[in-house]
């Protein structure tokens, strides 16, 4: 994965800021390492993060754009306004991380990581096939989807329940450090998250050996799933609080489920409306008939006028698929295609050349290998 940030979001450096926070959510979930298999997960969820929080803060992109990649990073890493001699709020002069820092030393971390809040899980995707009668019907559907849950021997503590706990003595149990630091505008106090405890104000000595400490385990679960009468292809629906856990007692995620609609072998979906194409022999045309046509409520009849052309359509009203979440439901349209006769035997072939002279037409009949031996004796 590039180290540029706008490479690592996929995204061009003219990119809105809606199409960042698209580009992150979509990247985000890609690399979670709640949900990804990918072994470096972990390392490229956290460039991810790193680009979106620069990207979509207009004056850290600013000078980011300004920079470039690595002299913005090495800026930060000498500490932004902390450092001698350069612009507090990163302009020109140099500091690229001031503002930030600034920010949170005068409302006390209000910008921080915040680890100790709770926050709810990512959402988890999956998808699901369909028989088109299955969309005209609705259906319930089981599927079956990987997601890690909370560890059911820690209760996504990390911990068991018997390690023995001491004060973490970073914090002094309060689970967050104050850092004091002199800056252009005397001296100010900075309150974060403590990074050694994790803002529990506790250490334990002992891990979970289900989890590994990590308070999750990946687990298999088979949910219901009602799908609507009339969804269609590419449609997506959401089974809220299904997804991942959340952290801090957040909530769950939800499961988002893609819906793909199989190709039907009669007809033809065009939104809420179907396409069916309907044989008929040349007297059913000429004179006219009622023919019976399938549907995926049942066969209905339909009337073919006299006199009907090859390539004709006829709609039948509601009679495709249903509305989603409306009222009604589409039309069925029926293309009709008149069938030239094959094979025909003496006194069909007969009838009609009589049928052609009779309105006027010169029809020349191509005598066959039998004709032609019979006339030469």
């Amino acid at each position: 994965m590039s180290e540029d940030f706008y490479d690592v979001l996929g995204v061009s450096k003219d990119a809105t800021e809606d199409e960042i926070k698209k580009a992150y959510r979509k990247k985000a979930a890609q690399y979670h390492p709640d949900v990804s298999d990918d072994p470096d997960a972990e390392e490229k969820f956290k460039k991810v993060k790193k680009a979106k929080e620069v990207l979509s803060d207009e004056e850290k992109r600013a000078a980011y754009d300004r920079l470039g990649h690595e002299r913005f990073e090495q800026a930060e890493k000498r500490g932004g306004a902390g450092s001698a001699g350069q612009d507090p709020f990163g302009g020109a002069g140099g500091g690229v991380g001031g503002f930030e820092d600034l920010f949170n030393q005068f409302f006390g971390g209000a910008r921080g990581d915040g680890r100790d809040r709770p926050r709810q899980g990512p959402d988890l995707r999956t998808s699901v096939a369909l028989d088109l009668e299955e969309a005209y019907e609705g259906v319930e559907k089981r599927i079956t989807i990987a997601r890690p849950e909370r560890c059911p021997d820690c209760d996504g503590s990390g911990h068991p329940p018997d390690a023995e706990v001491r004060t973490c003595p970073e914090c002094n149990g309060r689970g967050q450090t104050t850092r004091v630091q002199q800056t252009p505008f005397g001296r100010m106090q900075q309150t974060q998250t403590c990074r050694r405890c994790g803002g529990e104000g506790q250490l334990y000595d002992a891990t979970c050996s289900t989890c590994g400490g990590d308070g999750r385990v990946r687990n298999e679960a088979t949910l219901s799933v009602e799908i609507p009468a009339g969804i269609r292809d590419g449609q997506t629906l959401r089974m809220e609080r299904e997804g991942a856990p959340g952290e801090n007692g957040g909530p769950n995620g939800d499961l988002l489920i893609e819906v793909a609609v199989r190709d039907h072998e009669q007809f033809e979906r065009d939104g809420d409306d179907l396409h069916f194409r309907q044989p008929i022999s040349f007297p059913q045309a000429v004179f006219g008939a009622t023919v019976e046509i399938p549907t995926l409520g049942g066969s209905v009849e339909m009337e073919i006028p006299d006199g009907t052309q090859s390539g004709e359509t006829f709609r039948l009203r509601g009679k495709g698929m249903p509305r989603l979440r409306g009222r009604g439901s589409g039309d069925l349209y029926v293309r009709v295609q008149v069938v030239t006769p094959e094979n025909l035997n003496r006194e069909q072939r007969e009838a009609l050349e009589a049928f052609a002279e009779a309105g006027g037409e010169e029809v020349e009949v191509k005598e066959g290998f039998f004709e032609k031996i019979k006339r030469s004796f």
